[in-house]
């Protein structure tokens, strides 16, 4: 391996580990994933574990290697604070070019993660045409039938890693020949709206107790009522939630076949060596506690995510180890010699650790409140509530309880039965957030603008 390998980080929005082929799911989501894991210089975690349950919580520990209530993006403030520098920034000093694309408004300019990069591309309907190549803006509306839903105004429907790997492809010809590079991609689906490209809708319909187009539908009519939904209860029938799972995993189906064919395209070029890292910035509830989406809890299916790598062969021994976006971050800067002072994860060549942790900021139960008053807020953490996580347990804690979970049952507080357990887990809980979960001090107001607004409100994040 060179001193300085290429870096190829790519990340899908909103996969949860059990819904993927490595995690032995049912259906065969993510061959290409799995291929990759299984090649000779490849991997895959087992046990990899978000440190936040959105995007902006996410992608910021993973572009800064420090936890969420570290950083405070999402938690405390709406803009990366200043005293953080970024991977980007770190990598650039050790002679990299950095170049990032983003399907996500919660990944630019708007709240500070595009700092450091050299080249920076953010894709929505505002500024396609000025950060899509015109060809491959041509060629996607030639083949949106292949790789969309074909000629529709309803941009829901719209599906866009075509269009992320032609932008993609044209940053890495610009960059390629300035080695080393770091690129890094976020992909937006199979965040919600669920609705895969014409191909695949029917992938996984044919034993719903509906039609694919009454499937395809309901799965709209769930993203655009979800907080109505959540808040009468989320009473959807196994049916129903059958049918969410079946677009959701045609998406993710859809999206890994991407990230195959843009892996083959890097491959292409010939580079020197080039280690890939492929993950989720958090993963998806589809009922758990009578949530959907990534909202509000800090359970395993929110949390838990798939971790691939390829060429990073130091580490392959610890592929059942419990680990975290920013220990894999950690590792790929010390190979690249920049410095990791303010990582707060391990470098997996000669560490491992003994829990991974979560946070989550102040709940603001209104959109739930608005469309029901009498919706149940006490099953949920209002407060800021940070979990501490082994092999066996979960132990989350706020200002209002704390639970102890017996894993996989994240449903039963066992903390009476397992006073020891508890007891031990609170402990370590409260050394981490004496060191590693004390905030840095800033106030960094929203700098998204009305386009990057509009992207995020039809994402279901903004109302």
């Amino acid at each position: 391996m060179a001193t300085r390998p290429n870096i190829v980080w790519l990340t899908l929005d909103s996969v949860r580990a059990d819904h993927t082929s490595l995690a032995g799911y049912d259906r065969d989501t993510t061959p290409n994933l799995r291929r990759i894991a299984d090649s000779a210089e490849g991997s895959s975690f087992n046990s990899c574990f978000s440190a936040g349950i959105s995007t902006p919580q996410s992608s910021a520990s993973i572009l800064t290697g420090t936890y969420p209530f570290r950083h405070g993006l999402a938690v405390t403030n709406d803009y990366l604070p200043d005293q953080l520098r970024t991977v980007p920034e770190l990598l650039g000093e050790r002679g990299y070019t950095t170049a990032c694309v983003s399907r996500n408004s919660y990944v630019s300019a708007g709240t500070g993660l595009d700092r450091g990069f050299d080249h920076f591309r953010w894709i929505a309907a505002s500024s396609v045409l000025r950060t899509v190549p015109p060809r491959a803006l041509l060629s996607y509306l030639v083949h949106l039938r292949q790789h969309s839903a074909g000629f529709t105004i309803d941009t829901s429907k719209h599906a866009t890693p075509y269009l992320v790997n032609k932008t993609a492809g044209r940053v890495l010809d610009e960059v390629a020949s300035a080695e080393p590079f770091f690129l890094y991609v976020h992909y937006n689906e199979p965040h919600r709206p669920y609705f895969p490209p014409l191909p695949y809708l029917d992938r996984y319909t044919d034993d719903l107790g509906m039609s694919t187009v009454e499937a395809a539908k309901f799965s709209l009519w769930v993203h655009r009522n979800l907080n109505e939904i959540v808040a009468d209860g989320c009473h959807l029938d196994r049916g129903e939630r059958r049918a969410l799972k079946a677009m959701y995993d045609a998406e993710i189906a859809y999206t890994d076949m991407m990230v195959g064919a843009f892996v083959e395209r890097v491959r292409s070029l010939e580079v020197g060596d080039t280690i890939f890292v492929i993950t989720a910035d958090h993963g998806e509830l589809f009922g758990e506690h009578g949530m959907l989406a990534h909202k509000v809890i800090l359970d395993d299916a929110v949390l838990h995510v798939p971790m691939v790598v390829h060429g990073l062969t130091d580490v392959a021994e610890q592929r059942k180890e419990l680990v975290q976006h920013i220990d894999v971050m950690q590792t790929l800067l010390g190979l690249a010699g920049a410095d990791t002072e303010q990582f707060q994860g391990v470098d997996l060549r000669n560490e491992t650790r003994e829990y991974v942790f979560a946070q989550r900021g102040q709940m603001d139960f209104s959109q739930f409140l608005k469309h029901n008053p009498n919706f149940d807020t006490s099953p949920y953490h209002g407060a800021p509530v940070a979990a501490i996580r082994d092999h066996r347990y979960k132990f989350q804690r706020s200002d209002e309880r704390c639970e102890l979970f017996m894993l996989s049952d994240e449903s039963t507080d066992v903390a009476d039965r397992h006073p020891d357990v508890a007891t031990s887990l609170d402990a370590a809980l409260d050394d981490w957030l004496e060191s590693d979960g004390q905030p840095i001090d800033a106030d960094g107001e929203s700098r998204l603008t009305g386009a990057m607004r509009r992207q995020l409100r039809d994402l279901g994040y903004l109302e």
